[in-house]
């Protein structure tokens, strides 16, 4: 053997990587689509100052000062009066379930109030669960009212002074009133961890028996693709189950998050969405002929899973195609029902949508895993 440099040899080892490359389809895929991918979420996706917030408006008069209290708020970009509602009891329900971001009560005797130059009020509650959702829309609120107000006198009554029209904007900060952002990333956390791990953990460990021809085994047993799937999810259960106490007692002793919910509700919806996690990594192991690839394609449904969801960015300040693509994955359902359940004290029917579409998700990885399981193993 020579043992001097061979550019020969040294062109034929490069030949050979490239088309082990070619071969290796997925990780070819990866180095292709990832990048891409990035570019697009975080040069489109991604807006830390999210606009055209849904909101909720509590009126019972339409005179002209409440007129220009909601023409001045739309036009600062950041309310979008979708919901117009007459009584309080409406409006906490639609805050309660995440339907809208603001609730703006104009009292009925406002006119009368600006008028007489009696404290003219208005009340903005925000949904402060995600602090950096309400500060935007909060920090330009008594300017620009007060400038609408002052500009709708004008139009008025044309002998009104400043002084009889300082208006009082009234702000609640609901569910966070400190604005602390650990009550937001915390409760998030539970479902980010529960995804990395449970969908790894499943993948990885069925390719392991694939790779070393345990499987076979399994095969030869008097065994259906569906008991088997189950014999292979259900202990991974448990692990949820155990990781989602350490997680939320963690939260309560070392952070401080509050949890008004019922313990029951969040547990029970837990579990389905560990269900649907461990479903998804037995479809991914079905799909990998190595643990490599298998960790490949859970980082692929990963990435975009935590940057669409709401745990790194406002949800509701991306575009809304990327919403859109954000309701396919589990994890943005899930990170409404705890911190609808932990912050809000939401009851099942506030979260009733959120849990109906984890249980379709149970569904459709539960029949692509038998599907593959059946093509791929015959």
């Amino acid at each position: 053997m020579n043992g001097l440099f061979s550019l020969g040899r040294l062109g034929a080892m490069l030949m050979k990587e490239f088309i082990q490359m070619r071969r290796d389809r997925v990780t070819f895929a990866m180095m292709l689509v990832v990048p891409l991918m990035q570019l697009m979420l975080f040069g489109f996706a991604i807006n830390n100052d999210p606009k055209q917030l849904p909101s909720a408006l509590v009126t019972l008069s339409n005179d002209p000062y409440t007129r220009a209290m909601v023409s001045a708020l739309e036009t600062t970009g950041y309310y979008r009066f979708d919901h117009i509602v007459h009584s309080a009891a409406e409006a906490e329900a639609l805050i309660a379930n995440g339907t809208v971001s603001f609730v703006v009560t104009i009292p009925s005797d406002f006119q009368r109030r600006v008028d007489s130059g009696n404290n003219p009020q208005i009340l903005i509650e925000a949904d402060a669960t995600d602090p950096s959702v309400a500060s935007g829309a909060i920090s330009t609120l008594s300017t620009v009212a007060s400038q609408a107000l002052l500009r709708a006198q004008g139009m008025q009554m044309q002998a009104a002074s400043d002084a009889r029209s300082q208006l009082q904007v009234v702000v609640h900060r609901r569910y966070n009133p400190e604005g602390i952002s650990q009550y937001n990333i915390v409760p998030g956390l539970l479902g980010v961890i529960l995804q990395m791990t449970m969908v790894m953990m499943t993948a990885m460990a069925l390719t392991r028996e694939t790779e070393r021809g345990t499987m076979e085994n399994l095969l030869a047993m008097p065994a259906t693709p569906s008991e088997i799937m189950l014999g292979k999810v259900l202990p991974y259960l448990v692990v949820g189950a155990v990781q989602m106490v350490v997680v939320l007692v963690a939260a309560k002793l070392l952070f401080g998050v509050p949890f008004i919910g019922s313990l029951t509700l969040l547990m029970s919806s837990v579990l389905i969405f560990v269900l649907s996690l461990v479903l998804l990594g037995y479809s991914i192991s079905t799909a990998s002929r190595t643990q490599m690839q298998a960790m490949q394609l859970t980082f692929f449904f990963f990435l975009p899973s935590i940057m669409l969801s709401g745990f790194m960015f406002p949800y509701r300040g991306m575009p809304d195609w990327a919403q859109y693509l954000g309701e396919i994955f589990p994890l943005t359902h899930f990170l409404r029902i705890v911190r609808g359940v932990m912050l809000k004290g939401a009851d099942f029917q506030a979260i009733a949508g959120e849990v109906a579409a984890l249980v379709l998700f149970v569904v459709l990885f539960a029949a692509m895993a038998l599907l593959r399981f059946r093509r791929t193993l015959d």
